[in-house]
């Protein structure tokens, strides 16, 4: 896995615009996180790639997303959502997989919604023992989401659901190896056609596009949150050489990585 240039120790409240301050590729390159992220969206649309599978999502849904499941989300401009950002060792007792929860009672959205703003109040207040405050309000949250997660279950995945979830699960692992997506479709045991094929129909994405943004998106964010040697950030990400890795960030960017780092 390639070097990650931050990792979150503490509980934190943010929205989905501070997610993608410096750009819109933040939230919609296909990516995975070091954290367990908790969304609650209070206003818009959007569209969430999610354990394989594109979905529609909108006001009043919840969305949580272990840490290291590939994701991506793409949000109207009116759309408002604000996000948990939860350490892996918290210790909080979270669901072990997605969860995509579309809350249709009000009652429930108040209640999440007023343990949000509770959340808020004290990250801003910062008063003494407030990351414990934090992280109370957490696991209450916690078990909103639990209390609520049988109610939203859905069909078991289908076959092809399966195999792009197998394929994104590789690439968290896999994206920084310099393996091909015709080598990862070896490894799950399918031709890359058929692999391509049944991203297309799930994801909306083909599996070359979705190895490719995964690669993308690492490249931006080591470029923008490190002063790390292009050189290095390049073998970092499995590239055969610096010039290489150039072309490759210009192709997808329109501009060179140094050019990058200094527009950022």
């Amino acid at each position: 896995m390639a070097y990650d240039p931050t990792e979150l120790t503490d509980i934190r409240l943010v929205t989905l615009a501070q997610l993608s301050q410096r750009g819109a590729w933040q939230l919609e390159l296909v990516h995975d996180r070091a954290e367990h992220l908790l969304i609650w969206i209070t206003r818009g649309q959007g569209v969430a790639l999610l354990e394989g599978q594109r979905r529609g999502i909108g006001a009043h849904n919840a969305l949580f997303i272990p840490a290291r499941r590939l994701m991506a989300i793409e949000m109207m401009r009116s759309g408002f959502g604000q996000v948990l950002l939860i350490p892996p060792s918290s210790g909080l007792t979270l669901p072990g997989g997605v969860q995509h929860l579309r809350m249709r009672d009000a009652a429930s959205q108040g209640d999440l919604t007023a343990l949000f703003e509770a959340m808020g109040r004290e990250q801003t207040g910062a008063q003494p023992l407030y990351q414990s405050a934090m992280h109370a309000y957490a696991e209450l949250i916690a078990i909103w989401l639990r209390r609520h997660m049988d109610a939203a279950a859905g069909p078991p995945p289908t076959a092809a659901q399966k195999l792009v979830q197998g394929y994104c699960d590789l690439l968290v692992r896999e994206y920084a190896s310099g393996a091909t997506m015709a080598e990862l479709a070896q490894r799950l045991g399918v031709t890359p056609t058929h692999l391509t094929r049944v991203c297309r129909t799930e994801t909306g994405r083909t599996a070359a596009a979705l190895l490719t943004e995964r690669v993308l998106y690492a490249a931006r964010r080591l470029l923008i949150s490190t002063d790390t040697p292009v050189q290095d950030v390049a073998r970092h990400l499995g590239f055969g050489s610096a010039a290489y890795f150039t072309r490759f960030v210009q192709q997808h960017t329109g501009q060179p990585p140094t050019a990058l780092r200094r527009a950022m």
